[in-house]
């Protein structure tokens, strides 16, 4: 059997042009523009490129991008009330601060700033616990990503067992929550479950999200799984030449592919999934905002 490759890239791009109707038919219909406020503190290069593109992606599908650059040695309290302002201004509907700040500032007081119903990035703890009891709000982009991704590609998720490595706040433990509303039986493991291979082998769905380089090997697969591989590792590669690296997922895909029915592959599956759904994220707060319905096909 050889896997079929689940073109993340490709449906981001799709995703992108909904929400790009969405946006048009808010400005249409309801004289609202969705807005983005991206905070970034520091310099570092690969942050910046991030942010940078996600501030591309904003005004591409025609929300108001707000970008603020902050010096490495801003205080906490002046990037406090920073966000202060943004979560008064009526023009921001989503408010996103680039992880990680400066050792000097607490991240947690960062999050806890946030508006909730600005909280595109669902790490607040009310918007947590929206996810968990399953209330109406923007749920954690990569999750969100992987669920899409998921449903277009079984149809309904009913009755599946799936496997979750990993237990982070960010992924693992969203992504159960979102599995469990579509009916799957979820099974949340991690790098000290015991017989770990064996727990995996029973999966239908496996979400690798462990954050080790090719933990996951192919005879850990169960023939025909879908397996979601969230990993983003960077190895040496000596075959590109001295001091290259390439990008990893989590599982070894090579050998997976040879057994799974379907996976994504690292780079170009999960990752291109997470600013278009911090997107769709924005289209949804925006909406609750006004009080509007937010579009169900952006939405878990």
């Amino acid at each position: 059997m050889t896997a079929k490759i689940i073109d993340g890239k490709r449906f981001a791009e799709d995703l992108r042009g909904r929400i790009a109707g969405h946006v048009a038919r808010l400005k249409a219909e309801h004289d609202i523009t969705p807005g983005l406020a991206v905070v970034i503190v520091g310099e570092d290069p690969a942050s910046q490129v991030y942010v940078s593109s996600k501030a591309k992606q904003t005004a591409e599908v025609g929300m108001n991008s707000y970008k603020y650059e902050l010096p490495a040695d801003v205080t906490e309290v002046e990037l406090l009330e920073l966000i202060r302002r943004l979560n008064e201004d009526k023009a921001v509907h989503g408010i996103l601060v680039q992880m990680p700040v400066p050792k000097h500032i607490d991240p947690n007081k960062v999050i806890e700033a946030i508006d909730p119903a600005k909280d595109v990035d669902c790490f607040t703890p009310a918007n947590v616990g929206k996810v968990q009891i399953g209330l109406p709000g923007p749920v954690s982009c990569t999750p969100l990503g992987c669920l899409m991704l998921l449903r277009d590609e079984l149809g309904s998720l009913e009755g599946m067992h799936a496997v979750i490595i990993g237990r982070s706040n960010l992924v693992g433990k969203p992504m159960m929550q979102l599995l469990l509303r579509d009916n799957c039986t979820v099974t949340v493991a991690h790098s000290r479950t015991k017989d770990l291979a064996a727990v995996v082998r029973q999966a239908d769905i496996v979400v690798a999200a462990v954050g080790r380089p090719q933990m996951i090997k192919g005879d850990w697969i169960k023939p025909g799984a879908v397996v979601i591989d969230v990993g983003i590792n960077r190895i040496d590669a000596p075959e590109r030449g001295e001091g290259k690296t390439r990008l990893v997922g989590d599982v070894d895909t090579a050998a997976a592919s040879e057994v799974a029915g379907a996976i994504t592959p690292v780079p170009g599956g999960v990752g291109p999934m997470t600013i278009a759904c911090l997107l769709a994220n924005t289209i949804t707060t925006a909406s609750l905002i006004n009080g509007l319905t937010p579009p169900s096909d952006l939405t878990a």
